[in-house]
């Protein structure tokens, strides 16, 4: 089986060690490492802030809150068993992956679109990393003189610097320390989660369960029925994955069997998107009864607590957290698009570094420019964009397919190879996806679409595939010759 997964012959235009099928011999992940992918990706400050504020914003029960964030956790499980099952069977990453339905050449444009919002992402990250080392520093050593350049004190210069250099050093020690990392980092946090979750609740004593029921009770802000608002709540959580579940192949490509991954995405998904949330459930209650306000930003939390020991642990634990989820989702997915661009000059290591220098900027001039000026949301129609990139994979792959590739031939640029299509791109792929991006900028950008931005990226992604299934339904897929 390892055998037919050998590439026979070398292309440097599409081959490199990086981007070459991982025989089943190598793997070394399993369901842990799964879950910790999910972990990691839950527990950043970004996604504790957006958990705790859906409680509170759209005027729901708490109850039907929990409902709508544990069924976007399932919808997200099956989103993504069905973009990692190929990655698993055939051993490669998403850029590879997606050579089969937009072409050999084709698919740099998918790669090189989420190459650019994870590396925008990535500088962003570690700045809000560097937001929870400055809080270290300044519990140890002060906050400096208060001098400023481009809107950062010395201390958080000096943090996002520590941030930017140590995450370098963990991804250039390649994918098994990336994944030591996780599984450190995933369950730490959830220790000193649930010991902050005890502590919040010892001090507030028997006015938690009422302010629970305050926080349960519906008052909100959001205006419309309770099911809009229901399915705004799920579109948001399944739109906060939405980049790890089109490139997910980037991870599965390391795990053991199928089997494996599936049962890591049940206990990373729905179950542990359902406990974290209740966690943040009962800290924003005890905020409430402790200060009077219900705090979402677990920095703001600490900062009120005021004790050193405290404020040390929590710091740790929000930048090995918000580190996590920068590594999962903005630093090694570009790493593997940048490589896929040019394999024979850019491995998935200067396609990290590559990311990291890019991202250094961005992060640097977060607060004082880019924040400043609507970039975000330039990138959130960015990343509604490229939501039609998942119908297409996964209509390819079990429609058009039937589950069967030659893994010879996504790294041939043969004129008559299967996947060469016209001059390496496949035209009625990038058809389906024109027309289906056209809806997802559309329901970002235009106003009487607004009601539609929280379901845009699962609208994307269903034509996608149904425009990539009616172009390409009478495609004739040549035979298979190798398959593992």
């Amino acid at each position: 089986m390892d055998g037919e997964l050998e590439i026979k012959s070398i292309d440097t235009t599409l081959y490199n060690e990086d981007l070459a099928p991982i025989p089943h011999s190598k793997r070394s992940w399993g369901w842990f490492e799964i879950f910790n992918v999910w972990s990691n990706d839950i527990q950043s400050l970004f996604g504790y802030t957006l958990a705790a504020s859906l409680f509170l914003t759209y005027g729901l029960n708490g109850w039907a809150v929990m409902a709508a964030i544990i069924l976007a956790g399932v919808i997200v499980m099956y989103l993504v068993n069905l973009t990692g099952k190929p990655s698993v069977k055939y051993g490669v990453p998403f850029p590879v992956m997606i050579r089969a339905s937009m072409g050999v050449r084709g698919a740099n444009l998918p790669a090189m679109l989420r190459a650019i919002i994870g590396i925008f992402w990535y500088g962003v990250q570690t700045y809000f990393a560097s937001t929870a080392v400055a809080l270290l520093i300044t519990a140890l050593f002060g906050a400096g003189d208060g001098s400023t350049f481009l809107g950062l004190s010395g201390v958080a210069w000096v943090s996002f610097v520590i941030v930017w250099v140590f995450q370098i050093a963990i991804f250039w020690q390649g994918i098994d320390r990336i994944k030591h990392f996780l599984n450190w980092a995933g369950p730490l946090v959830y220790l000193v989660m649930v010991a902050l979750m005890i502590v919040v609740w010892v001090q507030a004593g028997s006015e938690l369960i009422p302010a629970v029921a305050t926080i349960f009770s519906a008052s909100g802000e959001h205006s419309g029925s309770s099911i809009a608002a229901f399915l705004a709540i799920v579109g948001t959580m399944v739109a906060y994955f939405a980049a790890v579940v089109i490139n997910f192949g980037d991870f599965s490509r390391f795990v053991r069997s199928e089997r494996e991954m599936k049962l890591g995405n049940l206990l990373g998904l729905p179950l542990n998107v359902a406990f974290f949330s209740f966690i943040a459930l009962i800290i924003t209650a005890g905020t409430l009864v402790l200060f009077g306000d219900a705090l979402t930003n677990p920095a703001d939390i600490v900062e009120r607590v005021d004790s050193l020991p405290l404020t040390i642990v929590a710091a740790l634990t929000f930048f090995a957290a918000t580190v996590g989820i920068n590594l999962v989702a903005n630093f090694i997915p570009p790493s593997y698009d940048l490589a896929n661009l040019f394999p024979s000059k850019i491995s998935f290591r200067i396609g990290g570094l590559i990311t990291a220098i890019v991202a250094f900027f961005i992060g640097a001039l977060w607060v004082s420019v880019i924040s400043q000026i609507g970039v975000p949301g330039f990138v959130n129609a960015l990343g509604a964009i490229i939501a039609p990139f998942y119908g297409i994979i996964v209509v390819d792959y079990y429609l058009v397919r039937h589950q069967r590739l030659d893994i010879q031939q996504m790294f041939s640029s043969s004129p008559d190879s299967a996947y060469y299509y016209a001059k390496g791109w496949n035209q009625k792929a990038l058809m389906a996806f024109g027309l289906a991006a056209l809806f997802s900028i559309s329901s970002v950008w235009v106003p009487t679409l607004a009601a539609l931005t929280g379901y845009a990226w699962l609208i994307g992604a269903g034509l996608g595939g149904l425009f990539y299934y009616f172009l390409m339904r009478n495609h004739k897929v040549a035979a298979v010759s190798t398959r593992p």
